[in-house]
C-alpha cells in the first residue's frame, strides 16, 4: 500500500474536526442547515490555514445525501465518490498552473450541463488570485448569473489581487492563523493515533516553527517521524529545520554589547576555522539580536529554552533599546556590504569591530555635549572673551511734526501668518488623527515583526490631508528603506494605517538624523552669531 502523507490521511473530514476557524465553520454549517448556500464563496487566509479542507468539507456537505446538522455523513455514495475524486460533478482546479483564458473558458462551457450525480455541480479554484486578466473577464460573466446548479467556491492567500468585481459577487471569508494552543492539540491527537513519541517541549517548538499554518507543523512532525529515535526532542526538531547552535551567536552577541572587540574577533575566528557561511552566520546574529529586543520589549520569547532565554536577559541588560536598534541597522548594512564584497572576510572582521564602538548619536546629542564642555571651561575661568564693541543697533526715530499731538489710537498688531503646510501628530494626543503607538503596537500583535522593528521609534508629521510622513531620529538604512518599500510590507503598513485613521494615505519616508545635524549645527552658529562675539577656548 502506498504511502499517505501525514497531512493527507489527518486532514479534516468534518467541520466540527477543524481547529481555530470556528468563526468560519459555523457560519457555514447555519447555511447549509437553513438551505441558503450562497453561489459563490471567497476562502481568503495563509498557507495551512484550512480553505482548501474546507472547501471540499463544502462541496461534500451541500451534495450529501445524509447530511446531519450541516456536516457531510462521508458515508453515503456522493461523499465516497468526492472523497476519492471519482465523482466529475466536483471539480478541482489549481489556477497556478491553470491560469489561462481558454481554461476558464471550459468552466464556462461545462456549468450550463445538468450534475450527473450530485446535487450541485461545485468548482474549487485554489490560488484564483494567479488567473490572467482575461481569465477574470471570463469567470465573470458566470459568477454573475450563475446556473442554479452550480457553487464556485475560489481560494487564495493574496485578496488584493482580484479583482473588485470578483470580489463583490462572492460571500469571502477570512481564515486566521492557527493558534499555538490549537496546533499542539491537533499534533497530540495525531501523534497519539500514529504511536509516535514526542515531548512536549518539542511540541511547542514545532507549533512556533510552524507560524500558525496547520500543515506545516504536521510536516515538521513528519520529518521528524523518519529519525530512528525513541523519543523526538527538541535538539532533533532544531537539528532538522536548521537552526544553528547558538553558541557562537550568543557569544559574539555579548562582546558586541560588551564593547569587547577581542573577544567578538576571536569568535569570529572560530566562526571561520570552522567553516561556517558569514552571510548565513551574520543574519542569525541580526534574527538572535532582534529575538534580544524582543524580550526587551515583551519580556518572553518561544522559541529559546530556559538557558537561553537566561543568556538573552543578561544581553538585554547591557543595551538600550535603541542601541539594539542601531546594532540591527548597523549589521545589516554590513550584511549588504559583505554580500557584495570580493573580500568578505576583512569586511566581516571590520564591521564587527565598527559594531563593538558604535555610539549612536543624532546631532542634538552632539549640541548638547558641546554645550556641557562649553559650560564647564566657563566655570573653571578657562575662557577669554574678545572685548570688542559691537556696532549698536540704532532704533529708527519717529519725526513728528511740532504741535501736532499723537493720536491716542494705535493700529492693532498684524496677525502672523501660521502655516498649516505641516502639522505634526501627537503620538498620545486623543485628538490626533492617527495615535502613532497604536499603529506600531498593532503591527507586534499581527506578528508583523520586521516592521515593528523597523518602525519602532519613529515619529509622524502630516503634510496636508493626504501626505503622511515617517520620521526616523536615528536614521533611515538602507536595509530598512528596502523593508518598508517592499510591496507587501507597504501594503500591510497601509491596511494598518488605514484602520486606525480610516483613510488612504501617501506614505513619505524622511531621514530625520540628517535634518537634526543640520538643524543642530545651524542653532549653534546663529547663538555664536547673535552674542555679537568671538570665543576662544583654552584647551
Amino acid at each position: 500500500m502506498a504511502y499517505t502523507a501525514l497531512y493527507r490521511r489527518f486532514r479534516p473530514l468534518k467541520f466540527e474536526d477543524m481547529v481555530g476557524e470556528d468563526h468560519i465553520t459555523t457560519t457555514l454549517k447555519n447555511q447549509i442547515k437553513a438551505g441558503r448556500v450562497g453561489h459563490a464563496y471567497l476562502f481568503n487566509g495563509g498557507r495551512g490555514t484550512g480553505k482548501t479542507t474546507s472547501a471540499k468539507i463544502l462541496a461534500r456537505a451541500v451534495n450529501c445525501l445524509n447530511p446531519k446538522d450541516g456536516e457531510p455523513c462521508n458515508e453515503c455514495e456522493i461523499c465516497k465518490e468526492i472523497l476519492d475524486g471519482s465523482l466529475t460533478d466536483v471539480v478541482e482546479m489549481d489556477a497556478a498552473s491553470n491560469n489561462g483564458v481558454e481554461d476558464v473558458r471550459s468552466i464556462r462551457d461545462e456549468v450550463n450541463f445538468l450534475p450527473t450525480k450530485a446535487k450541485y455541480r461545485v468548482y474549487i479554484i485554489d490560488e484564483v488570485h494567479m488567473l490572467t486578466t482575461a481569465a477574470f473577464n471570463a469567470l465573470l460573466k458566470t459568477l454573475e448569473e450563475p446556473p442554479e446548479h452550480v457553487k464556485f467556491i475560489l481560494a487564495t492567500t493574496e485578496p488584493q489581487k482580484i479583482p473588485t468585481t470578483i470580489l463583490s459577487r462572492c460571500q469571502r471569508f477570512d481564515f486566521k492563523k492557527i493558534t499555538n494552543e490549537n496546533i499542539i492539540k491537533r499534533l497530540k491527537i495525531i501523534c497519539k493515533e500514529s504511536d509516535i513519541k514526542i515531548t512536549d517541549e518539542a511540541l511547542e517548538l514545532i507549533a512556533v516553527l510552524s507560524e500558525g499554518a496547520m500543515r506545516d507543523g504536521i510536516s515538521i512532525l513528519e520529518r521528524c517521524c523518519q529519525e530512528e529515535v525513541d523519543e523526538i526532542g527538541v535538539d532533533l526538531v532544531k537539528d532538522l529545520v536548521g537552526i544553528p547552535s547558538l553558541d557562537y551567536i550568543s557569544k559574539i552577541s555579548r562582546a558586541i554589547f560588551e564593547e569587547n572587540e577581542i573577544k567578538a574577533l576571536e569568535v569570529v575566528d572560530d566562526v571561520i576555522n570552522d567553516g561556517k557561511d558569514l552571510n548565513n552566520f551574520l543574519w542569525e546574529v541580526i534574527k538572535y539580536i532582534k529575538d534580544v529586543l524582543v524580550f526587551k520589549a515583551s519580556g518572553k520569547l518561544e522559541i529559546y529554552n530556559k538557558e537561553e532565554l537566561k543568556e538573552i536577559e543578561e544581553i538585554s541588560k547591557l543595551a538600550s533599546r535603541e542601541k539594539l536598534l542601531n546594532i540591527i541597522y548597523m549589521l545589516s548594512d554590513l550584511e549588504n556590504e559583505v554580500k557584495w564584497s570580493n573580500q568578505k572576510t576583512i569586511m566581516f572582521q571590520a564591521g564587527i569591530i565598527r559594531a563593538c564602538s558604535s555610539v549612536e548619536t543624532d546631532g542634538l546629542d552632539e549640541l548638547r555635549k558641546k554645550v556641557e564642555e562649553l559650560e564647564n571651561k566657563i566655570s573653571s575661568g578657562n575662557i577669554t572673551v574678545n572685548k570688542t564693541p559691537t556696532k549698536p543697533v540704532e532704533e529708527p526715530v519717529q519725526k513728528v511734526k511740532e504741535n501736532v499731538k499723537p493720536s491716542p489710537v494705535t493700529e492693532p498688531a498684524p496677525k502672523k501668518a501660521v502655516s498649516k503646510a505641516s502639522t505634526p501628530i501627537d503620538n498620545n494626543s486623543g485628538n490626533s488623527e492617527i495615535n502613532w503607538s497604536n499603529v506600531i503596537n498593532q503591527l507586534k500583535s499581527t506578528g508583523k515583526v520586521r516592521l515593528f522593528t523597523s518602525l519602532a521609534n519613529t515619529k509622524v508629521n502630516q503634510q496636508g490631508d493626504m501626505i503622511l510622513e515617517i520620521v526616523f531620529p536615528n536614521g533611515l538604512t538602507p536595509f530598512v528603506k528596502g523593508i518598508l518599500e517592499d510591496p507587501i510590507n507597504r501594503k500591510d503598513l497601509e491596511s494598518v494605517i488605514f484602520s486606525e485613521t480610516g483613510k488612504q494615505w501617501n506614505i513619505k519616508l524622511v531621514d530625520g538624523k540628517a535634518d537634526n545635524t543640520a538643524k543642530a549645527n545651524t542653532k549653534n552658529n546663529n547663538l555664536m552669531n547673535d552674542l555679537g562675539i568671538d570665543i576662544n577656548v583654552i584647551e
